[in-house]
């Protein structure tokens, strides 16, 4: 740390001594001139630090120059090209461009590896230029802030060019850079020499050597500091000066001596040189008092110590020249012995080639060897095709599985050129075709035999069905199914064709079959036993093809299928979660196999929908029961084909259904009402009760009932629609009586069912029969004591009014003599003789079938009673002190319904 200290002030302090001797020694006089140089270099060594503390150091790169440009025709944008090298081995130069953020800040923004660096151009050679151009992977345009700049740049870059990349990069319009690089290689090869010197020195600190050098850089820091603060002060004087031409050089001058602490500082690292430039540059202070005269003063002073300084670095140059033409003798000595070395580190590395192509190639040939290699045994169970015996089959499905391994094999397009790979992938094509032919001929010869075959005649009893099995068909083909997923895989095209031609053989041997089953099925009507044996036939066919075809992702066992658990457990399998379909393909070949299926099954559905007018409901509740039963078995398939078979015969019974209850509504509604006397129960009445008691015998065990609820409720509102239409009819009896017995028939018939969906029409009933009661009562009521009724409706009009209640016997209508006329048209025996009348005409019309007489007879007693106690009061309230009553009492008119109901019984 502490060397690096050293080497950094030394870098500064030189290069402004030697910039400074040189411009004075040329430009001698020119005081401005001369601080503006000191300007550019005490700025160029603050950018050369800043950039190695900020940018490079923290990367580990080391700075070898820098030079400040713009792109061409954008100078607003001035950024850094940095030319370093790493600071470890391999050394690896790099072009950086780093630009200045708004905080002062240097950032990378690009980099290139030099070795990319194709073309350097300096644009011209005739006239001084600050343009130039680098050409890597494109050209880029960039321009110098000064000439010298540019020329130092290029010099670097050619100096790398000649160390690094042996001559590459190709430098056009640049004054003589071979001559100057050859002038300059002793000097190139010191730097080189001591950057290797550095790395070579370079080890890993102890603790104790950390703790060093952290005290060294604390002794120092004030030194560093202070120097960095000396270098900033003078900047602000030389722009001060370049600003106003009227301050003298010596006023700057003094302002330096008060830095004269740290140039002191500075003197002790520095060494002599150091100490004679910064006191002899240094005017003594009785100069500041005149200004012309300190300024002769300086100038002469420093004249002689600037020709002084210009010998000694005379000097040095001759004695580095000497040096440089040493190197130069040595570079050639090693240069033949470098082209020696990089031919034997050539052929050590054709060598290594050599050898690694040798064990590829062997490892090439050994994988093709062993991959393309099928075995005589397999070729001759290829050609021959023994596919009738099992060994046969057995040697065949070996001899397949070989031939695709050997045909899978993946190998680089190149090596199907070589001729032996040609031939054998030849000889394994030509083994594939013709087993493929003859196996496909074999199996369709079987798939014809088996089509072909007659059904048995059926030997069970005449009343019990058995649907046929195909269980020796399956297990004839089950042997050849690996070679049908062979065939899959290795041909396509031709595989597709078998599970057609397999459905359109075994499609002949199931339509005989189920003709026959159904034929026989027609003379039992056992609609349950026909699905319980079709069931069967149709998922073991499903399992099979879906095995031997290889038309599922479960279908390698038909085993596991079976062992499937269905979690489903719908409420409505028709509707809430119907059967899902099967695939496509499978789909596509089981309708194709079963294609008399669905019309002998539909067929067998309406003989047993004729066979009585409610059989609809029996089939509609078996269908639902068997597929209740099959989504329950742990052997259905959740998507098996006779579900799909089962949900279409489901939606038809549900058609069927539908169509005899609006049938059955219609004819409900459209009865025709009894012309007899006594009317009783309706025909639409009995026809709904007719109904529920055959649904309820057929449902009584069902898992589903919600089609007969909704008929239920259909049939309950057309059964009150019908009993409502009697308003309108012309009936010989009292309307209210015959709809007050009906409702009061449905009302007792629906609590006798109990049926939950019918609790809502049962209340209505019970209502709707209370009402019509009630009505008829009032109405008959009203003839024994028509007078009566009709002058206390008067009267009770009149308070409704807002006549007064005293004031009521004073209307004429409605006073105390026409009261007294009324109450005496009505004695005793009259108002029982009018009872008497009244009991005989509900006795003829009302039906002996709801006995309901006795309720009617009460509920008019109660109803009179009301009425009798009614009048009273209103008398008592609108006729105070007339003295005036009724001829009988409440007492007499009960004594009147008694003895009416004992002299009947």
């Amino acid at each position: 740390m502490n060397s690096d200290i050293h080497a950094c002030l030394y870098n500064l302090t030189t290069k402004f001594t030697i910039n400074l001797a040189s411009s004075v020694s040329q430009q001698a006089g020119r005081t401005k001139s001369t601080v503006e140089l000191l300007h550019a270099c005490l700025t160029m060594a603050s950018l050369w630090s800043s950039l190695e503390k900020e940018v490079f150091n923290p990367q580990n790169k080391r700075l070898l120059e820098a030079i400040r440009v713009w792109k061409t025709g954008k100078k607003k944008k001035m950024s850094i090209l940095c030319v370093v090298v790493d600071a470890f081995r391999p050394l690896q130069p790099f072009l950086v461009e780093v630009k200045v953020d708004r905080g002062e800040q240097y950032k990378m923004a690009c980099s290139w590896p030099l070795a990319e660096l194709k073309l350097v151009d300096g644009k011209t050679l005739d006239q001084v230029s600050l343009d130039f151009d680098l050409q890597f992977d494109k050209i880029y345009k960039w321009t110098a802030s000064s000439f010298d700049e540019k020329k130092t740049f290029i010099r670097c870059l050619w100096k790398l060019n000649y160390r690094f990349l042996s001559s590459a990069v190709t430098f056009v319009n640049v004054h003589s850079c071979p001559t100057e690089g050859r002038q300059t290689l002793q000097e190139d090869r010191r730097d080189a020499a001591e950057t290797e010197n550095q790395l070579n020195a370079y080890q890993e600190m102890t603790p104790k050597e950390a703790a060093d050098v952290l005290k060294l850089m604390e002794e120092h820091d004030p030194l560093v500091n202070n120097s960095i603060a000396f270098a900033e002060q003078l900047s602000r004087d030389l722009h001060v000066l370049d600003e106003d031409p009227g301050v003298h050089l010596p006023v700057m001058l003094f302002a330096m001596q008060q830095e004269h602490d740290t140039t002191a500082q500075v003197e002790m690292l520095h060494g002599p040189f150091c100490q004679q430039w910064h006191c002899d540059a240094l005017p003594p202070p009785a100069a500041l008092f005149s200004p012309n005269e300190a300024n002769l003063r300086a100038i002469i002073s420093s004249e002689k110590q600037v020709t002084q300084l210009m010998s000694s670095i005379d000097e040095a140059l001759s004695e580095v020249a000497r040096v440089e033409e040493a190197l130069q003798v040595y570079d050639e000595l090693l240069g033949s012995v470098k082209q020696q070395m990089d031919h034997i580190h050539q052929e050590n590395s054709l060598l290594h080639h050599i050898t690694s192509n040798k064990a590829k190639l062997m490892d090439e040939i050994l994988f093709l060897t062993t991959h393309l290699d099928l075995g005589k045994e397999h070729c001759e169970a290829l050609s021959c095709a023994d596919l009738s015996s099992p060994s046969g089959v057995e040697a065949c499905i070996a001899a397949a599985e070989a031939l695709s391994a050997c045909v899978n094999v993946q190998i680089q397009s190149g090596y199907r050129k070589l001729q032996a790979v040609a031939e054998q992938l030849i000889m394994f094509e030509t083994l594939k075709q013709n087993f493929e032919n003859r196996y496909i001929t074999h199996i369709t010869n079987i798939f014809e035999q088996q089509g072909n075959a007659q059904i048995p005649a059926f030997s069970q009893p005449a009343d019990k069905l058995s649907a046929p099995s195909h269980r020796l068909q399956h297990e004839e083909l089950v042997p050849y199914a690996p070679l049908m997923a062979w065939l899959k895989n290795a041909n396509p095209v031709l595989f597709c064709d078998l599970p057609k031609v397999y459905a359109q053989n075994l499609s002949r041997l199931y339509d005989r079959e189920i003709k026959a089953f159904f034929e026989q099925a027609k003379t039992l009507l056992i609609l349950e036993q026909v699905l319980r044996e079709l069931r069967p036939l149709c998922i073991a066919e499903q399992l099979f093809i879906e095995t031997f075809f290889q038309l599922s992702q479960n279908s390698a066992e038909p085993q596991v299928l079976e062992e499937e658990e269905s979690t489903a457990s719908p409420e409505d399998p028709a509707c809430a979660k119907p059967p899902s379909k099967p695939e496509e393909q499978t789909a596509q070949l089981l309708s194709e196999i079963f294609s008399s299926l669905d019309p002998e099954l539909r067929c067998f559905l309406d003989v047993c929908n004729r066979a009585h007018p409610f059989s609809c409901l029996q089939v509609l509740v078996t269908l639902n029961d068997c597929i209740f039963e099959m989504w329950g078995k742990t052997s259905a398939l959740p998507s098996s084909f006779f579900n799909t078979v089962l949900g279409n015969m489901l939606l038809l019974a549900k058609s069927s259904f539908n169509k005899c209850i609006g049938t059955l509504c219609k004819e409900i509604e459209e009865a025709k009402v009894p012309s007899k006397l006594k009317v009783g129960i309706l025909p639409s009445v009995s026809r709904f009760e007719e109904f529920v008691n055959y649904s309820e015998a057929v449902f009584r065990t069902a898992r589903r009932r919600a089609e007969l609820d909704k008929a239920h409720l259909r049939l309950a509102d057309s059964v009150f629609n019908s009993i409502n239409s009697l308003s309108s009819a012309n009936l010989k009896g009292s309307t209210d009586m015959v709809m007050m017995e009906n409702f009061h028939h449905v009302h007792c018939f629906l609590c006798q069912k109990k049926i939950q969906c019918l609790e809502g029409k049962k209340r209505e009933a019970k209502q709707r029969y209370s009402e019509h009661m009630e009505k008829y009562v009032i109405r008959y009521l009203g003839q024994p004591l028509e007078k009566l009724n009709h002058f206390f409706e008067g009267v009770k009009a009149r308070i409704a009014q807002g006549v007064k209640e005293e004031e009521i016997s004073f209307q004429l209508s409605y006073s105390k003599q026409e009261l007294r006329k009324v109450i005496e048209r009505y004695p005793g025996k009259e108002v029982k003789k009018a009872l008497e009348t009244l009991y005989r005409k509900i006795h003829k019309y009302l039906s002996p079938e709801e006995n309901l007489f006795p309720v009617v007879w009460h509920a008019m007693e109660q109803e009179l009673l009301r009425q009798y106690q009614e009048f009273e009061d209103l008398i008592q309230r609108c006729y105070v002190g007339s003295g005036i009553t009724m001829e009988f009492t409440m007492e007499d008119l009960l004594s009147y319904f008694s003895s009416i109901t004992l002299s009947s019984t």
